[in-house]
């Protein structure tokens, strides 16, 4: 829609509003980590840590997803387009949990207690990281007729992501936005309030794969689905994620809440 800030081809909306989203989820979570009695300072270099992580992930699984294209042209990789891309959520997911487990592990950080007090903040993050999307374009929806549809119509859309122009799409990054949104909600009432280690985070891994599992539907792949299956990857993944949180939520949901202090 506007891919970039006030016609400043340096200045594109993905990455501000990125950075915002980032910004207010350590915002949240460093709040959420002094209310919960946890080092806010380790909570804040943890976030930083695992964004860093994040975005290489992300980069790394987007090249990994289409890894025959970029093995046809390997000098796309090197291309600003690339460098711009925001890459592959679930990507950016795993390298960021792989590296929050190690810090938690090294700083001696309550791994499920710390999780909970960073879910409501990845899932603030997000969503304005969808609205990202939306404003450049990328992660776009297979045509619709639905009076609620969104076209692009800006040459610099197509020219960063590939979008095409001129024609109604699902406006899948709006569905996840505000899904993520309404996720955000539910997440921070609830880390608010007595519960065990880790019931937090893995109602967030199962609203957010059920979000994500669904809008996947909506969504244009240019890659088809994995070998041919009837889901694509991030499907598969979504599915995992809901499976194990979903099994860990049930587990954990009669167990003792501590008592807040």
């Amino acid at each position: 829609m506007y891919p970039e800030l006030f016609h400043l081809s340096f200045l594109h909306t993905y990455g501000v509003l990125v950075a915002i989203g980032f910004l207010l989820a350590l915002a949240v979570s460093s709040r959420i980590a002094k209310q919960s009695g946890v080092n806010s300072e380790a909570v804040s270099n943890l976030g930083v840590y695992c964004a860093l992580a994040g975005l290489f992930g992300a980069k790394a699984m987007m090249f990994l997803v289409d890894l025959p294209y970029y093995m046809e042209r390997p000098g796309e990789i090197f291309t600003m387009a690339t460098l711009q891309a925001g890459g592959v959520f679930y990507g950016g997911l795993i390298a960021g949990l792989a590296m929050a487990w190690f810090y938690m592990r090294r700083m001696r950080l309550p791994l499920a207690k710390t999780a909970d007090i960073f879910a409501p903040g990845v899932a603030l993050g997000h969503g304005i990281g969808r609205l990202g999307c939306f404003s450049a374009g990328c992660c776009w929806g297979v045509p619709t007729k639905l009076p609620w549809a969104a076209t692009f119509t800006d040459p610099v859309a197509n020219q960063l992501v590939g979008v095409p122009l001129g024609i109604p799409l699902h406006p899948t990054q709006v569905y996840e936005a505000l899904a993520e949104f309404v996720i955000f909600a539910i997440l921070y009432r609830r880390v608010l309030k007595p519960h065990s280690a880790g019931a937090v985070v893995s109602l967030y891994l199962v609203l957010y794969g059920a979000v994500r599992f669904a809008v996947e539907f909506f969504r244009f792949h240019e890659q088809g689905n994995l070998m041919g299956g009837p889901f694509d990857t991030s499907q598969w993944i979504s599915l995992t994620l809901f499976c194990a949180g979903l099994y860990y939520f049930i587990r954990r949901r009669n167990a003792p809440a501590p008592a807040r202090a």
